[in-house]
């Protein structure tokens, strides 16, 4: 029975996991560094000046019959 392939196997997943935990013992010593993570956006869209006009005639118009139907 030939265990050489067996063999070479198990070394090269010994390789995988030790580069493994080398990596993830360089993310303990320096985790500032290594998990900078995108800022994330919060709060409302901002509208640009044109937007904002069709928004306003859009609600003035819902405004002004929303007072119709209630006369």
């Amino acid at each position: 029975m030939d265990l050489n392939p067996a063999i070479r196997y198990l070394r090269a997943e010994v390789d995988k996991l030790n580069r493994v935990i080398a990596s993830l013992e360089k993310l303990m010593s320096d985790p500032a560094s290594s998990l900078e993570l995108p800022a994330k956006r919060r709060g409302r869209k901002s509208m640009g000046a044109e937007e904002r006009q069709q928004v306003s005639a859009r609600m003035k118009r819902y405004w002004a019959k929303r007072r119709r139907e209630s006369k």
